[in-house]
């Protein structure tokens, strides 16, 4: 099945160009294809992506300033992305935008801040990466910030705090999508009694399905309709499969007999690379195409999306082994009876809808 545009909600090139290139878009061949990555430019076209979220994301271990500084760098990283490659790829800061750069054939370059410890608990951090073009903040990453618990950490506010509701608010004003991908489920019950505009999930996938704390909770998923907003279903294999989530679990817990941290990957990574020919077999297309199902069901039609997480794992499902693998998934839907309109929905209609809603729920000065 081919012409069914996507906007995918989250995919780590940036934070990958660091860790292997430096950042040196000259050390690799984003253009003629790169090996070494789940992500460029002929794999992008054949997938079908017309528009991405590229995530600024720096981990946990970077806190404070040294958060913010990296987080600036991986802004940098994009905006030399797009200057990079201007024939292919336009960046884009509203709904208007990335509508007319996919249009022109370019693909839609938005960016989302992964971890709210990269605006250091400062709302003028926020307003600052916003004027940059950041479009969402994922309120954390894997472990807790001062104002809002992680869903992989132990809960220390079981919710949001009073500073917590005040990000969601100013968010909400500035026009900037709040993603409750991470967050536990408090937090997620919570962002939404508080947000005045659609949320996103940049990349969750159903909790029923695979019972990961990183998935989404049905009472959360049935909240989406009432919200406006969209749970962009992710191929992470542990997010997507019990047998893999259970296998995940069983490594972090050896990463804590070791004395490592579970929620770092940098203590996680090498425990499961050691294990790797003891991994289950990997998910295939339909796993994930339950999951679409499934949050299509309990959410609606209208609040499902899809957000990868290419090069931000280890491992994808078979059939989705990198950003060329989407029209496979359409395809297994197709098959299950899903329309040609609810699949451009789903690939990108819904969160640009969701993003024109929350851009038309902006109020008051200082937007970006």
């Amino acid at each position: 099945m081919t012409g069914i545009p996507v906007l995918d909600g989250h995919n780590d090139l940036a934070w990958a160009m660091r860790e292997h290139a430096g950042y040196d878009l000259a050390a690799v061949d984003l253009a003629a294809g790169e090996p070494a990555l789940h992500t460029d430019l002929p794999r992008l076209r054949r997938g079908g992506v017309a528009g991405q979220f590229w995530s600024v994301y720096v981990p946990c271990s970077l806190a404070g300033g040294a958060a913010v500084a990296a987080t600036l760098e991986q802004v940098d990283f994009v905006h030399r992305l797009v200057d990079r490659f201007p024939d292919d790829l336009a960046l884009c800061r509203t709904a208007d935008e990335a509508e007319e750069a996919m249009g022109q054939g370019r693909i839609a370059s938005l960016m989302g801040m992964e971890g709210g410890h990269c605006i250091d608990s400062s709302l003028g951090v926020l307003r600052a990466m916003a004027s940059l073009g950041v479009r969402y903040l994922t309120l954390t990453h894997n472990e807790n910030v001062p104002w809002a618990d992680s869903a992989t950490d132990e809960p220390v506010l079981h919710g949001l705090s009073d500073l917590g509701r005040e990000v969601v608010r100013e968010m909400n004003r500035i026009g900037m999508f709040v993603d409750l991908s991470h967050v536990s489920a408090d937090v997620m019950r919570d962002a939404l009694d508080v947000a005045a505009a659609p949320v996103v999930f940049s990349h969750s996938s159903a909790r029923a399905l695979c019972d990961h704390p990183r998935n989404v909770p049905d009472d959360v998923l049935a909240r989406l309709a009432g919200n406006g907003g969209v749970c962009m279903v992710t191929f992470v294999p542990k997010f997507v499969s019990q047998r893999w989530a259970d296998w995940y679990d069983e490594g972090q817990e050896l990463v804590r007999r070791r004395g490592g941290d579970p929620r770092r990957l940098a203590d996680t990574e090498p425990v499961m690379a050691e294990r790797a020919a003891g991994a289950p077999p990997l998910p295939t297309v339909a796993d994930v195409a339950d999951h679409v199902d499934h949050v299509r069901e309990v959410a609606g039609v209208a609040h499902v999306g899809l957000g990868g997480d290419y090069d931000g794992s280890t491992y994808f499902p078979a059939g989705l082994e990198d950003v060329s693998g989407y029209p496979r998934l359409f395809e297994e839907l197709r098959g299950r009876g899903w329309s040609a309109d609810d699949l451009r929905r789903l690939g990108s209609g819904n969160v640009l809808r969701a993003m024109h809603d929350m851009e038309d729920a902006r109020h008051g000065d200082g937007g970006p």
